[in-house]
């Protein structure tokens, strides 16, 4: 995403009064600018920070899942860890603050990141590919068919069957889906997480599967301390 093409709008320009052609195309060059890529991306998706953090367009869900880790901690911080901080060890607010931002961190790498977007072919390239795989059409000659669905390539051996995406204008790599959501095509493709607000990838996938874990983790620890911390107050005399 952070590869740029320049594109000249020649609408607009002011036109020298003598009709010098040379100094018309002095002008366009001066008022050229440059475009980054995620700026006139095709995708449903929106990007901040210059490109850098790609989510999807229906982000909301995401917000509900940060303000839940938030509150639920907080709240555990703030009631829970000050009892036990003081009657069982300092070492309880301290191992609870390392997993809440793990969670966090791993949340936010997964929620911003691309999750594996293929880039669409150009429309040369889409052109090229749909000329390559022009088929006569028996039914009405002069016509031609649409691209094939699949196509069988050779990897190390063995026969590969890849799909061809319509909407993107390629055949599709092994185990990569279009997202209907985004509308991209994206690599080994697990499955589009609301909880995220972005799909879930090849280059996402690790740091989304850590992001469960650790979660899994936060919540039986609160778990585990909220009961101590009920224990204790019930039975003062365990704490002596």
């Amino acid at each position: 995403m952070k590869d740029y093409y320049t594109a000249v709008s020649t609408t607009g320009f002011p036109v020298s009064k003598t009709g010098d052609d040379q100094s018309a195309q002095e002008v366009q060059i001066k008022m050229a600018k440059k475009i980054r890529r995620w700026e006139v991306f095709p995708g449903k998706n929106k990007f901040y920070c210059n490109g850098r953090i790609m989510m999807a367009r229906q982000a909301g869900v995401f917000y509900l899942t940060c303000a839940l880790i938030v509150i639920t901690s907080g709240l555990f911080f703030a009631f829970d860890c000050v009892y036990l901080a003081q009657h069982v060890t300092p070492a309880i607010p301290a191992i609870g603050g390392a997993l809440f931002l793990f969670v966090m961190a791993t949340l936010l790498r997964t929620s911003f990141s691309d999750p594996g977007v293929i880039p669409r072919a150009s429309s040369e390239e889409a052109a090229e590919m749909e000329r390559q795989n022009e088929v006569a059409n028996p039914n009405s000659p002069g016509t031609y068919r649409p691209p094939p669905r699949t196509k069988e390539v050779v990897i190390k051996g063995q026969v590969i069957k890849l799909k061809y995406c319509f909407t993107c204008k390629i055949f599709r790599p092994p185990r990569a889906s279009h997202c209907s959501l985004c509308d991209n095509c994206v690599e080994r493709f697990d499955h589009h997480c609301p909880w995220v607000g972005n799909c879930v990838g090849r280059r996402n996938y690790r740091y989304f599967y850590l992001f469960i874990l650790s979660l899994s983790l936060l919540c039986i620890y609160i778990f585990a301390c909220v009961l101590t911390n009920l224990i204790l107050r019930e039975y003062p005399s365990l704490t002596t």
